[in-house]
């Protein structure tokens, strides 16, 4: 892999994580506003969903610290996939 595919990697990386950043900023202000009640059900649908996708990326983050994760990943991202269920954050799935 050369320098530049690797730059243009990194630079959709870093994109991804302030996009993140911002949509993150605003699910906690959802729920400020949530406790506030003056949230509507869709909000906190948008909240929810977001609290959902970091907690994918909290879970693949763990799996890369365990002895033997280039064996372990596979095999979850594996079964998973086998039991319909979407590990993978969408900030991963647009690189």
């Amino acid at each position: 892999m050369n320098t530049e595919k690797i730059h243009k990697y990194i630079l959709k990386l870093k994109d991804s994580f302030l996009e993140e950043s911002e949509e993150n900023k605003k699910m906690l202000d959802i729920y400020i506003r949530y406790i506030e009640n003056n949230a509507s059900d869709e909000d906190i649908e948008y909240a929810n969903q977001q609290l959902n996708q970091i907690l994918k990326s909290l879970g693949l983050g763990v799996l890369t610290v365990l002895p033997f994760s280039p064996i372990t990943i596979p095999f979850v991202m594996k079964k998973a996939k086998e039991l319909g269920i979407d590990i993978i954050p969408n900030w991963y799935k647009k690189l």
